[in-house]
């Protein structure tokens, strides 16, 4: 929503501006300090802007969230977002900042996974057919109908080698004497073109990405001003790390995926709450909409005040991702993960083993993903961090005879139902 002090500007310029104040900016190809060339460029004040995503995997992770929340505000601010799958450059993978290949993805894969990132989008935006409504499309609509003779002459004549060699998510592969596929190396002049067929079709103005996009990104503003002479531009978003320099969403346990198949509300606001000090101020301006006003307050509690600050960044950003009920559901669990049929608590079922009369607590700690291998969940017993209904066991031999919450340490629980 516009602040007061901005009310009276474009849409376009609404948006840039809370960019700017949030946090969310990194490089950006307009040269004015205050990007008022995206805003004079924008027809009618109002903006037109899509962020690319691969079907690499089902589900996307909180590394997007950035992205996502861009996209959040630009419909927030009166402007509308383009979410682009990209079924076509899917099949060939972004080599940018990798040192090796992408797994090649057969059809059937690829429409699995962006099935499962489709499902994610409608938390954060709203579809349909007014001006600011959001618009989902697939680069496999035009891609994959491509002719390989005329795209190379018409498209690749604009691209020198020389040129493709200098950016740094290519310069750094080849510095490590890592190969780089023709066909990997195709990739950014597809993404160019997907910049050149949004501004076509949908009259797109801007490209947003995170920082490893910016040479993709800049291709495609080079494009259509060759080819069209049309002016788009692009913005970054920063790479997002936590106060002691871990990479956003790198967790012990995997990736903080968004889909709730793939990591339950519970988990999601855990991972939230579990924030360092250090970052929630800039976790609560990047990844929820309260007001600045209400953040700066929260981010001056100090001590086990900083608590609240948390769960309410857990709160917010869970509620985003997953609604309201299952941020109140998640944040029930958590207050209270040890009463019988708590809400929000991943369950798993387990059988009792057949002559024993009950479940080794190794075997549950590993069948309910707490310990990575036996000997770890021994060495979990053996150092105090595991729990049952919150009391420390001891004993690794430790049978399960009756339904219980196991816990690992005192942030991580799963409900277990034992099953005759």
């Amino acid at each position: 929503m516009p602040t007061q002090s901005n009310a009276a500007q474009s849409p376009a310029a609404d948006f840039l501006h809370i960019l700017r104040e949030r946090g969310f900016l990194h490089q950006c190809s307009d040269p004015a300090d205050d990007l008022s060339g995206i805003a004079a460029a924008a027809p009618g004040g109002a903006l037109t802007a899509y962020v690319g995503y691969d079907a690499t995997a089902a589900s996307l992770h909180v590394g997007h969230l950035l992205s996502i929340m861009a996209l959040r505000w630009l419909q927030r601010t009166g402007n509308r977002p383009i979410v682009l799958i990209g079924g076509g450059t899917t099949r060939i993978g972004d080599p940018s900042f990798r040192d090796t290949s992408r797994p090649m993805l057969d059809e059937a894969q690829i429409a699995a996974n962006a099935a499962g990132l489709r499902s994610v989008f409608g938390q954060y935006l709203t579809f349909g057919d007014g001006p600011a409504d959001a618009v989902m499309v697939d680069n496999a609509d035009w891609l994959d109908g491509l002719d390989y003779v005329p795209f190379l002459r018409d498209v690749g004549r604009h691209f020198t080698i020389n040129r493709m060699l200098s950016f740094e998510s290519v310069r750094q592969r080849m510095e490590r004497e890592q190969p780089l596929t023709f066909l990997e190396f195709n990739y950014m002049i597809l993404q160019a073109y997907d910049f050149l067929e949004l501004s076509r079709r949908h009259g797109c103005l801007l490209q947003m990405g995170g920082s490893d996009q910016w040479g993709n990104i800049v291709n495609g503003i080079e494009l259509a001003r060759r080819v069209e002479r049309r002016e788009l531009f692009g913005l970054t978003t920063p790479l997002q790390t936590t106060a002691s320099g871990t990479k956003m969403g790198k967790t012990a346990g995997g990736a903080v995926w968004l889909n709730a198949d793939a990591r339950s509300p519970f988990d999601f606001w855990q991972f939230w709450r579990n924030t360092e000090d250090a970052d929630v101020g800039r976790f609560l301006r990047l990844f929820t909409e309260l007001p600045l006003d209400e953040i700066a307050r929260l981010e001056r509690l100090g001590g086990a005040e900083i608590n609240e600050a948390k769960i309410v960044l857990a709160m917010e950003a869970t509620r985003l991702c997953h609604g309201a009920a299952e941020a109140e559901r998640a944040a029930s669990a958590a207050g209270s993960p040890f009463a019988p049929g708590g809400d929000g608590l991943p369950e798993i079922a387990l059988r009792l083993a057949e002559g024993t009369g009950g479940v080794p607590l190794v075997d549950a700690l590993v069948a309910a993903g707490l310990s990575a291998s036996k000997g770890a969940a021994r060495r979990l017993i053996r150092e105090g961090g595991a729990r049952l209904d919150g009391q420390p066991v001891a004993d690794e031999a430790a049978t399960l005879t009756a339904s219980a919450v196991l816990s690992a340490g005192r942030k991580r629980h799963v409900r277990l139902i034992v099953t005759d």
